[in-house]
């Protein structure tokens, strides 16, 4: 055990480095030698030197954690981005710091206003109430920058990484015409956030593209956890059901595979399916899901882009707010075929 608390200058004293040698090294500057820095890397392990976090972040003004605040992190796909952006923002000795919104307003203001206490040196937010006024006033009082994951606030002065949701949408709408569905049901949840909204502008877009007026084919649910079961049976056994869905994933994909199944009918022989999103259940069911998927390291290193320029100065942080638009990839799978 230590008789006394061990300083940056005893590393630098036992390295035979100057004192701002060794702190460039904790700092993960890049103006230091390798030699240098194998040098104070072994003095720090060898006196077990524990750098004091808070100290440095008021020399620093930097505390390197960036909140993130996620509308519903029991989404699997959303726990999949935030794996992702953790691992991109640790590349650059950055902490990512999580917190569950759960669309709810009240506890996404009281989120932001955490990171705004703890210092974060910056924010990545997927708010479920992107046009709360008491949100967007909230932002632009925030100290740091901020990066809005899928969302449009055109009132605030945070920059924006948005999903092409429209071209995604197309695409698959326009495959699943060519196999010769007219009648394409489309499953989501009842939120007006702009995912949703971009959904569903993509589908009746494709259909008017097609000469086609979009059916009365859309289901809403309550959450992005509630079954569609019930209300995707009714359709099904309506008397102009429909031959093809793309569901949001997961939990409205599975509810709806229930519904398919329950009516006798067989993907993809009797019936295509397209999942919005891509996880282990789309590509582990039988059939494969074919899936509207966005590349997640693409995603995150648009994030972290974003973010650094601000941090780093290379973009003032007065800069008019910029924009990244990440494009869908449709993953062909074995859920979908020409109709018979």
């Amino acid at each position: 055990m230590q008789d006394k608390k061990i300083r940056i200058q005893d590393v630098a004293a036992m390295a035979g480095v100057s004192v701002g040698s060794a702190s460039r090294v904790l700092n993960q500057a890049a103006n230091v030698s390798p030699d240098v820095r194998a040098k104070v890397e072994h003095a720090m392990a060898q006196l077990e030197y524990q750098p004091s976090h808070t100290a440095r972040a008021l020399r620093s003004r930097s505390s390197r954690t960036i909140g993130c605040m996620f509308s519903d992190i029991t989404n699997p796909l959303y726990a999949r981005a935030f794996r992702v952006l953790e691992d991109a923002f640790r590349a650059d000795g950055y902490m990512l710091l999580l917190a569950h919104g759960l669309n709810d307003v009240e506890r996404e203001l009281e989120s932001l206003r955490t990171f705004q206490a703890r210092g974060m040196d910056g924010v990545i937010c997927a708010p479920g109430h992107e046009r709360a006024p008491e949100l967007v006033a909230l932002m632009n009082s925030m100290s740091m920058p901020i990066v809005l994951y899928d969302r449009e606030m055109p009132d605030t002065r945070a920059d924006a990484l948005l999903f092409d949701h429209v071209r995604g949408m197309k695409d698959a709408c326009n495959q699943l015409f060519a196999f010769g569905h007219e009648r394409i049901a489309l499953a989501l949840w009842n939120a007006g956030s702009r995912p949703v909204r971009k959904r569903i502008e993509g589908y009746k877009a494709a259909y008017r593209a097609a000469g086609m007026e979009p059916p009365d084919l859309i289901l809403r649910q309550p959450t992005p956890t509630s079954s569609v079961y019930e209300d995707l049976l009714r359709m099904l056994e309506g008397p102009a059901p429909p031959t093809a869905l793309i569901a949001q994933g997961t939990h409205i994909l599975v509810s709806a595979l229930r519904a398919v199944a329950r009516t006798g009918r067989r993907v993809p022989q009797d019936f295509s399916v397209v999942s919005i999103g891509d996880s282990d259940f789309t590509q582990t069911h039988d059939p494969p899901i074919t899936a509207l998927r966005t590349d997640a390291e693409l995603v995150a290193a648009h994030a972290k882009a974003l973010l650094l320029d601000r941090l780093s100065g290379r973009v003032q942080i007065v800069a008019p707010p910029r924009a990244v638009v990440a494009p869908y990839d449709l993953i062909e799978r074995a859920s979908w075929a020409t109709r018979r």
